[in-house]
Order: structure tokens, then C-alpha cells, then sequence
């Protein structure tokens, strides 16, 4: 049973009542539970034309997200939750090049060809944006599209594929974000372009969820330690701040958002990191797009560094400390982490998205979420001036 907490109600109720438009969502919020929601609804409402006109009115729903790992993601909950409505057949595909066991292209006449095929089924297309051009292409006929982490739709080689479905008139547009993207300049794509996002349909602020319980308040802990030149600190010593840190930060299941790849590299192969990590009682993970993904020493696969990661969050008394430069920024659900740990400085958005992955209640009885900074050189400066910043707006 599908139970909508009241804000997500409100989201829901707009988008009955508006075919385009933006909705504002912290991370953490449920903004997935609201599109699955309403595609129930579209898909039903299929059903119900199609018992009076004897000939069912099959809809086509895309997802749009901005990696693939988060579009698998996303295409796990949709059917966790539509699966269990059998009356709402539909057959699934994935536009991107990623891995999945079902139908998956990003050749635009395969595409097309798939769509005719499945004219008995309502059809749901996961997709990234760097491959909705390839659905653009296809010239297949779309009734809804979800826009998730919309503020990714403004970049100059996504933004064409976004207005071009925004521009139709018999397509429903919802943009969805937790931290929209504004351009000042007037040849740049920008979220307040209503002609293609829409109005704002639904703001919610963080502070709502926070007093009825759905998120936690951050907390943030600056650690100041032996102060050096930026770039001059040596590896063994970024291994001792870590470690200062996480000890400080006394909890179970660590973020670490670290400043470049080859950070990452050196405190593995290079300082007992990992050796002193294990002494502690921690597990540790880490994943770049140049490395791959490796588990407490062992190299993995995607999907069990993920399933991993997803299983160790949900379990109690599970100590883990995972490692990564972007991936883990954005979009990509991990129950269960306790802390964030920011070695480098982000834009306003990336630091946002990086204290919602700490900010969803779990299975724990933690009150917040730990949001720490070791503070050791300039970027330690203003990465603190920066995340604080950021605290203080979701506080506010």
C-alpha cells in the first residue's frame, strides 16, 4: 500500500492539476514515491478510457535521470511498488549504456521499434540525460516525463532534448530538484525560463520535514588541525586528519567526499589508512570512475559494490567508511550513513545533495546528521565557510 505523507500529497495533487511545472523537494523528501504515484494514476486512467471506448488507452511515461545507476535505481522502486498493481501492465526499457536485464538501447530505430511492438502495454523508458536525445530521435509518441534532479536539465548539451519535449503541448513536464539551477545570463539555460519548467507547482522547505520528522537537522563539525600549505600535505598525513576526524566523528557509517581520484588511490596503496580503518571495526569502500569499485581490498562490480553498500546501511552496528570523488553526490539513495566528511569544496548544489544522503532518517536512533570538515590548509577553509553556508539555508 502506497501511503503518501502530506507534502507529498500536496506534490501529487498539483500535478493532477498542472501539466507542467517545478517541484521544489529537499533530499529525503520522497520526490520518487510522488512520481510513482502519479504514474499509477495515468496509467489507470488509461485503463478506465479504455473499459468505455472497449479499447484500452495506453500510455508511455519516461524517467529521466541524471546517471544511469540512479535510473536503474529509480526503474527498482517504480516496479517494487507498480508490481503490485497487476492490472497496470506495462513493459519496461532503458535508454542508456549502462547494464540491466531488461530491453535496453540507445539506438533511436531500435527504440522505435520496441515502442510499436509494445502498442497492447503501457510503457515505462528509464533514461538518462545525456541519452534523451536518443528517445527525441526515435519520434516515439511520450505522455509524461519526470525531469529528476532537474537542475542537471540547464547544461548546454542536455538542455536541447529537455526543450524539445517541454515544447510540446501534449506532453506533461515535471522537473524535479532539491536545489534549482538559475543562470544569470540571458544565453544561458535557466530554471526560471517558465515558457520551459513551468511555474514552481510545489515548494517544500527543508525545515517542514524536519519538524514533522521526514528528514533530520544537520549538524556541523569543524575540525581544526596543524595547519599547511594547500597541495603541500603529504599523504601519510591527510591519513592521520582522516583518521582524527572519523574518531571525532564517533559513528558507524561514514561518507568521505574526497578532494581529487588520486587522493583516494594514494591513501589505499600508499598509508596504513585502511589498516587503521580495520583496527577500528570498519569496513571500507570506495568507487571512481576511473578505478572501478573495490571493497575492504577486493575488487568489485557496480552492482554488488552497490547492493554492499545498501546492505551494510540497512544493518545495525555495521561500521563502514566509503570513499568517493562525485558519484555518490548525487540522486543515489544509501540508507543508513551517519556523517559526511568533506575534504574538498563543492558548489552550493553538490554540497546540498551530499548532506541529504546524511540527512534521511533510518533504522538508527541518531537525531542528525553529521556533517564534518577537517580544516587543515586554504581548500579546508573554504570548503567550511562554504558547507556552513549551506547548513545555515536548510536550517533557516
Amino acid at each position: 500500500m502506497m501511503k503518501l505523507r502530506p507534502h507529498q500529497e500536496r506534490i501529487v495533487d498539483n500535478m493532477s492539476t498542472n501539466s507542467k511545472g517545478q517541484v521544489i523537494v529537499p533530499t529525503g523528501g520522497g520526490k520518487t514515491l510522488c512520481m510513482i504515484k502519479d504514474a499509477q494514476r495515468v496509467f489507470n486512467s488509461g485503463n478506465k478510457w479504455g473499459f468505455i471506448l472497449k479499447k484500452p488507452d495506453r500510455k508511455t511515461i519516461v524517467v529521466v535521470s541524471p546517471r544511469i545507476l540512479l535510473a536503474q535505481q529509480h526503474c527498482d522502486e517504480f516496479e517494487e511498488f507498480l508490481g503490485l498493481h497487476p492490472m497496470l501492465q506495462r513493459k519496461i526499457l532503458h535508454v542508456h549504456s549502462g547494464d540491466t536485464s531488461y530491453t535496453s538501447t540507445t539506438n533511436s530505430s531500435a527504440i522505435r521499434e520496441w515502442y510499436s511492438k509494445q502498442h497492447k502495454f503501457n510503457k515505462l523508458i528509464f533514461t538518462t540525460y545525456h541519452s534523451l536525445h536518443r528517445i527525441q530521435e526515435s519520434g516515439i509518441n511520450v505522455d509524461t516525463i519526470y525531469f529528476d534532479e532537474a537542475h542537471n536539465s540547464v547544461q548546454r548539451h542536455f538542455f536541447p532534448a529537455v526543450e524539445f519535449f517541454a515544447g510540446m503541448d501534449n506532453v506533461r513536464c515535471y522537473f524535479f530538484t532539491a536545489t534549482p539551477k538559475y543562470n544569470k545570463s540571458v544565453e544561458s539555460p535557466s530554471m526560471d525560463d517558465e515558457e520551459i519548467y513551468g511555474k514552481e507547482i510545489e515548494r517544500i522547505t527543508p525545515r517542514e520535514l524536519i519538524e514533522n520528522g521526514y528528514i533530520l537537522p544537520p549538524k556541523l563539525s569543524i575540525k581544526e588541525l596543524e595547519m599547511t600549505e594547500a597541495g603541500r600535505t603529504p599523504v601519510w598525513k591527510e591519513s592521520q586528519h582522516l583518521l582524527e576526524t572519523i574518531d571525532e566523528c564517533s559513528v558507524d557509517k561514514v561518507l568521505i567526499c574526497a578532494r581529487r581520484i588520486a587522493q583516494i588511490v594514494n591513501l589505499v596503496d600508499d598509508t596504513n589508512f585502511c589498516k587503521e580503518l580495520s583496527s577500528r571495526g570498519y569496513s571500507w569502500m570506495y568507487i571512481t570512475s576511473s578505478t572501478g569499485a573495490y571493497i575492504d581490498g577486493m575488487k568489485v562490480d557496480r552492482e554488488e559494490f552497490f547492493d554492499t553498500l545498501s546492505d551494510w546501511g540497512k544493518e545495525d552496528g555495521k561500521r563502514f567508511v566509503v570513499l568517493h570523488h562525485s558519484i555518490l553526490s548525487e540522486g543515489i539513495n544509501v540508507p543508513g550513513l551517519e556523517a559526511a566528511l568533506f575534504m574538498r569544496n563543492m558548489n552550493t548544489t553538490a554540497i546540498s545533495q551530499t548532506i541529504g544522503r546524511v540527512i534521511r532518517t533510518g533504522n538508527s536512533d541518531k537525531k542528525f546528521g553529521l556533517i564534518a570538515v577537517p580544516v587543515y590548509d586554504r581548500v579546508g577553509i573554504k570548503t567550511a565557510k562554504s558547507v556552513n553556508a549551506v547548513v545555515d539555508t536548510i536550517l533557516a
